[in-house]
């Protein structure tokens, strides 16, 4: 199963692209429909919301006036943290029940308007925010949702601002253009990234990427957070550190579009507990070797596992290594290093930059393994070689 959050500020178009992705196949588990049947009259969340802002949050017929509740629940922060007690557990019982009512094959949706401000990113496998200017928005909830302008405003402030959002996208949907415009971007991604992306959790495939140099991408940072965040939540306890390494961690570096990441564990065993968990977020443990693009090539003996992204749209290798290992603390050592020294940073980038001359014209893992190869010799030289830098010194 793949599980997909979907969220954007009020008016964006959640509900448009949600429709969207129905139309596709996709299970959708709503939050707001789920948060309506869980105060509906004669629920216990009902009586508990009545309790805490009062009967006058009821129509005539018992059921819930919700502007009434909301002119209550979002006029401070205290108010609005009662409502999400109440409404929350409740919620994410009933979600729990439709997640496990799914088919193993499934992509659901869940369509949560307050997932970042919960901090659910971490809980799914990808994340789609819908993105609509904030006075396009505005409009959209006045024309066509009757509501008034002030109320309107004070909402969209109560809630996370673009670039909290921004950060924890994975996906960015733009919705401001035409009508249809987002419906096609939501079928391109629909074919060409979740559909794969779920076959190959289903079958534990991690991505093999194709091999390529490119110049330092700012988004490498963000999106290494974005992988951190859910390889925590997966290793739980196991997980002693999480840390993005090798050459997309060094601002300013060429490198193979591919994300490393290192789970130190307290030992073999430890790894060994996570297996499943990890291949659950969306990380399979490696079938086969897969040529490693960065500095992890020096030292690779101590590595107690390997995991590579199931997602087609973001390529990833996460090693798995016992802390204080020779391989987990040079991983960390040459990052670091990279970082702060200009020198061997412009060294490393010529060393990049003429092994992917080697590997010019070879496809596949033959252009893997001639990059590595082609930089073997000066890595030896950082690492190995009587004279050459040991950790201490990195």
């Amino acid at each position: 199963m793949l599980r997909i959050g979907l969220t954007g500020g009020m008016g964006a178009g959640k509900s448009t692209v949600a429709r969207a992705l129905a139309d596709h196949g996709a299970v959708i588990i709503d939050s707001d429909v789920i948060a309506r049947e869980v105060v509906a009259p004669g629920t216990p969340g009902l009586a508990t919301l009545v309790e805490a802002f009062g009967a006058d949050i009821l129509a005539a017929d018992g059921s819930l006036d919700r502007p009434a509740l909301a002119a209550k629940a979002f006029r401070d922060d205290e108010s609005r943290a009662t409502l999400n007690s109440i409404t929350h557990p409740l919620v994410g019982q009933r979600t729990t029940e439709l997640l496990a009512a799914a088919a193993p094959d499934a992509i659901v949706v869940q369509d949560v308007p307050l997932l970042v401000e919960n901090n659910m990113a971490p809980f799914v496998n990808l994340v789609l925010v819908v993105d609509a200017a904030t006075e396009t928005r505005l409009r959209r909830l006045v024309e066509f949702r009757r509501v008034d302008e002030a109320d309107a405003r004070a909402r969209i402030a109560a809630q996370a601002t673009d670039e909290q959002r921004y950060a924890a996208a994975d996906v960015l949907l733009d919705n401001n253009g035409a009508a249809g415009a987002v419906e096609a971007e939501v079928a391109r991604l629909w074919e060409r990234r979740l559909v794969p992306f779920e076959a190959n959790m289903r079958a534990g495939i991690a991505v093999r990427p194709e091999f390529g140099i490119v110049e330092a991408r700012p988004e490498w940072a963000a999106q290494a957070q974005r992988l951190i965040a859910r390889l925590q939540v997966a290793a739980g306890a196991a997980a002693v550190r999480v840390d993005h390494i090798g050459a997309t961690a060094v601002p300013d570096l060429p490198a193979p579009d591919v994300l490393e990441l290192q789970i130190t564990v307290a030992d073999a065993a430890g790894a060994a507990g996570i297996r499943d968990a990890l291949a659950g977020a969306g990380f399979p443990e490696l079938r086969t070797p897969v040529p490693e693009p960065s500095t992890d090539a020096a030292d690779s003996s101590t590595a107690v596992g390997m995991h590579g992204s199931a997602d087609p749209g973001r390529p990833a290798l996460v090693h798995l290594r016992v802390a204080g290992s020779s391989g987990q603390e040079l991983a960390l050592a040459f990052r670091d290093r990279l970082r702060t020294d200009e020198q061997i940073r412009a060294e490393y980038t010529e060393v990049i930059r003429a092994a992917a001359n080697k590997a010019a014209g070879l496809d596949g893992d033959e252009a893997w393994a001639a990059y590595a190869a082609a930089r073997q010799p000066w890595l030896t030289g950082v690492f190995q070689q009587p004279g050459g830098r040991n950790a201490e010194q990195l």
